[in-house]
């Protein structure tokens, strides 16, 4: 918008100078004065900077607030937990995650995942402040001495996080996030801190941003749909099994029932029958008699 304002400005300007000197042959320094007032005045330029000025602090007093609002551990909380609830809510139904509910012998975990394998128990908290101050600290001793101090309160967190919420013998699962609201500070426990990430990994605790989250949501949900799939297979499997059942005992009761009582009366059939079969022929000697 800045860029447009200017060349507009610069144009007009230019379309003033060529017809003055068009009409006068030379350029006066008043004349510029008198075409430079005169593009300011029609183009608006001195209302159009004023919006861009309050559009300016609008922006310098938001960015305030937010700044305030990061470096106030209540607060930059509350947008970890946020940001958690909006992952879970956009990747998962209603019925498979939880958000600050009490689980796990009355723990409350900001959020928690119900899986295959337990309740996966997510924190939101990490400790941020002394990152903070060590990415606004100039001097290179002072910044090496918090970022010591930083990762000593990430050993600290993640100990509070397997202490917490690793724990199967309650009902959890094998492993829980510790969730980073920020992908910078994932990059630096990476890049700075692999090592100790990895040891706190084999005591069950995965450090996690929002993108690294949301791909290990999707291995949930597949295995919680596999699972699924395999019990409905287990479910028919059982159905047919029950169903092979009662076929048998259908089986064995009309094997006895053909057995004892229909062929039983396919002998007294065939009795009657020849029984019959004598009666009539004697009928039939009668009536030929009777003929004669």
């Amino acid at each position: 918008m800045i860029i447009e304002i200017l060349l507009a400005v610069v144009i007009g300007l230019l379309l003033v100078l060529i017809c003055l000197v068009l009409k006068r042959g030379r350029v006066e320094p008043k004349d510029i004065e008198f075409a430079i007032s005169s593009v300011w005045k029609e183009s608006g330029l001195d209302e159009k900077i004023g919006r861009l000025a309050t559009y300016a602090e609008d922006i310098r007093d938001d960015y305030r607030s937010l700044e305030q609002m990061l470096r106030v551990p209540i607060e930059r909380a509350s947008l970890g937990e946020i940001a958690l609830e909006k992952i879970l809510s956009d990747q998962l139904p209603p019925d498979m995650f939880g958000m600050r509910k009490t689980i796990l012998d009355r723990k409350v975990p900001d959020a928690h995942i119900k899986s295959t394998v337990g309740a996966i128990c997510i924190d939101s908290k990490f400790p941020l402040d002394n990152y903070r101050k060590m990415m606004e600290a100039e001097d290179l001793k002072e910044k090496e001495t918090l970022k010591k101090q930083f990762l000593r309160d990430v050993q600290g967190h993640l100990n509070k996080v397997a202490d917490d919420y690793v724990c199967p013998q309650s009902g959890s699962a094998e492993f829980a996030f510790a969730f980073i609201p920020s992908e910078s500070v994932y990059h630096f426990l990476v890049t700075e801190a692999y090592d100790t990430l990895r040891r706190y990994t084999s005591r069950g605790v995965q450090a996690v941003s929002p993108l690294t989250l949301s791909h290990k949501i999707e291995l949930i949900k597949a295995g919680v749909h596999a699972r699924k799939l395999s019990e409905q297979a287990e479910q028919i499997r059982n159905d047919i099994a029950r169903l092979s059942q009662r076929f048998a005992e259908i089986d064995k009761n009309w094997q006895i029932f053909y057995e004892t009582h229909l062929r039983n009366a396919e002998r007294k059939a065939q009795e009657l029958d020849k029984a019959y079969q004598g009666l009539r022929e004697e009928f039939d000697k009668i009536a030929r008699l009777s003929g004669d």
